[in-house]
């Protein structure tokens, strides 16, 4: 059984078509103009290609791995052929399983509950809060943020290698950082961590959106990402990789679908069998739409070519950072250093500027969105940004707790999307905002920075 999907068309070029690109919003200033979204790291637009296979198969829906009828063996077909889409998107290893979540952060908690009692698990301080948090306190080694490549390699080796006990362990690394956008040694990681005894997974939320990921080449054990960051809506993730710790442990949900076989017991209690598939930790009616989303988004990407998109993007980043460069008073954050290769991911604060302040000019004056604070990755920010706090009570300041300054950054991102329009747009707002500051003023409203409509223009 197929659904018709739309057509792809060899001779597109880049940005990729999608959806909003054509959205006007008002300016503060006056008029309107055509939305700029530099805010892919948090959410990228649905492509059009995705967006036209979703509604072709929308009439269709059902219910999946539940009923007999046309439409339910239709759906049934299309969720399992999206996890063979999502497999070969990957690259994965004969036995890896395709387990379909709701988000990275959902992948990442299923395979923590999923962990060996005695495993020991391995986390820098640089990561996402996705793959900071969901391991548990009492099992985590937290590794200091790096400042090169190698030392992230020789920072894991020597934390694996005395480990007490030796026993199972696993790294988690993310593959770009979604604060500055920096490409991590991978390849190498997982190699040290081989070499130690010790599985690894790959936080890829925001390198797949922007580079190829192959399980096999980069010999990581398990890749976690979101869909909503690859250009497919409707809340839905993955992780793929190895099975045996999956199929060894207690369903990560208990319910519909997990179970296999359920028996009453004369006692009154219940036996189950639970699946030995992905289903085992698939309970629940499945997001269908979100899964077939996601393997639209992975087939879109592979027939767009990767080394064109990354070529075009890196291109992009390019002329981001010669732009801001420009700008004496801007500083990009780098763990790595300036030149270190990154995906389309820059964070920066201006000297003299609030940050949300800044973001919020650049929103209610130019119709550029960005994102502004810590980007769920406190530690990381911190560290960046140790020598420039941010008092609390300022417009935008996150919380802090007693005795303790905020720090805040900007983030612009952008990918296959983007027009060289809006970078343009970007640059230019910037540059403006830096050498004749904002023409409004602005104040905190529920937690958001906005525009001060009864002050006075300044």
């Amino acid at each position: 059984m197929s659904v018709s999907t739309a057509a792809v068309d060899p001779s597109l070029c880049a940005p990729l078509p999608v959806l909003g690109a054509d959205v006007t919003v008002p300016l503060v200033t006056g008029g309107e103009v055509t939305y700029a979204a530099l805010d892919y790291a948090a959410s990228a637009p649905a492509l059009r290609r995705v967006w036209d296979d979703v509604a072709a198969y929308a009439p269709y829906y059902g219910s999946v791995h539940r009923g007999a009828g046309y439409l339910s063996q239709l759906s049934t077909d299309l969720f399992e052929s999206s996890r063979a889409a999502v497999a070969e998107f990957l690259g994965c290893r004969e036995g890896d399983q395709v387990v379909f979540t709701r988000s990275t952060t959902d992948s990442l908690n299923l395979l923590a509950a999923v962990l060996p009692a005695d495993c020991r698990v391995f986390v820098f301080e640089t990561e996402h809060h996705a793959s900071l948090l969901p391991w548990g306190d009492s099992r985590v080694t937290c590794l200091d943020a790096p400042r090169t490549p190698a030392q992230a390699v020789a920072t894991l080796e020597r934390a694996l290698a005395d480990r007490e006990p030796y026993g199972p362990a696993l790294v988690c690394v993310t593959g770009a950082s979604n604060v500055t956008g920096e490409l991590w040694p991978v390849r190498e990681l997982a190699a040290a961590a081989h070499a130690h005894g010790a599985r690894i997974v790959l936080d890829a939320a925001q390198l797949a959106p922007h580079h190829p990921v192959d399980i096999t080449e980069l010999d990581v054990d398990w890749v976690a990402f979101s869909g909503h960051k690859l250009y497919a809506p409707f809340g839905s993730g993955v992780l793929a990789g190895r099975s045996d710790w999956l199929l060894e442990a207690e369903p990560y949900l208990a319910g519909g679908g997990a179970s296999r076989s359920v028996t009453r017991r004369a006692d009154g209690g219940v036996d189950v069998q639970w699946h030995t598939t992905a289903a085992r930790h698939e309970a629940g009616s499945p997001n269908v739409i979100g899964v077939y989303a996601i393997a639209s988004a992975c087939r879109a990407l592979t027939e767009a070519g990767f080394p064109a998109l990354v070529a075009r993007e890196r291109a992009l980043v390019d002329r981001v950072r010669a732009g801001l460069a420009e700008v004496p008073e801007v500083r990009v954050l780098s763990l790595f250093g300036d030149d270190a290769p990154r995906v389309g991911v820059l964070s920066f604060v201006v000297e003299g500027w609030n940050s949300s302040h800044f973001a919020a000019a650049l929103s209610a004056e130019y119709g550029i969105g960005v994102r502004d604070g810590l980007f769920c990755a406190h530690p990381l920010v911190r560290t960046l940004l140790g020598g420039e706090p941010l008092e609390p009570g300022e417009c935008g300041a996150p919380e802090a707790g007693p005795g303790e300054k905020s720090l805040n950054a900007i983030r612009v991102s952008f990918g296959a999307g983007t027009p060289d329009e809006h970078i343009d747009r970007f640059l230019g707002a910037v540059r403006e905002l830096v050498g004749d500051g904002a023409r409004w003023t602005y104040r905190t409203e529920d937690g958001r920075c906005v525009p001060d409509r009864g002050a006075a223009q300044v």
